[in-house]
């Protein structure tokens, strides 16, 4: 592969770096980080860089039905629920004790 294929590959990935959004959950480990040290990689590939764009524009969801799994018969809103709890603890917005207790979302 040549040098000036890898540069350009090099600065998808830092462009894609930079836009990723950070983790406040992990602040210690970062997909962000992890992607431009892959740039900085004196070998990287265009398969590399392919499975970075999968991610960023989220083409395995898109391929496929994850309806039934996401919405499963017994708890349909589980996943809508957990990935609020998420936005909201990010936020610093917990439940209050009552709901907890009496098992209201």
């Amino acid at each position: 592969m040549s040098s000036t294929n890898t540069i350009k590959l090099a600065q998808q990935l830092h462009r894609i770096a930079a836009k990723w959004p950070v983790d406040p959950f992990r602040p210690n480990l970062q997909l962000k980080t992890f992607f431009e040290s892959l740039a900085d990689h004196p070998q990287l590939t265009s398969q590399a860089m392919k499975a970075t764009r999968m991610l960023e524009e989220n083409e395995i969801k898109k391929k496929a039905c994850l309806n039934k799994i996401l919405r499963p018969a017994s708890m349909p809103k589980h996943y809508e629920r957990l990935v609020e709890g998420f936005e909201k603890s990010a936020k610093g917005i917990g439940r209050p004790w009552w709901k907890i207790f009496f098992g209201i979302w």
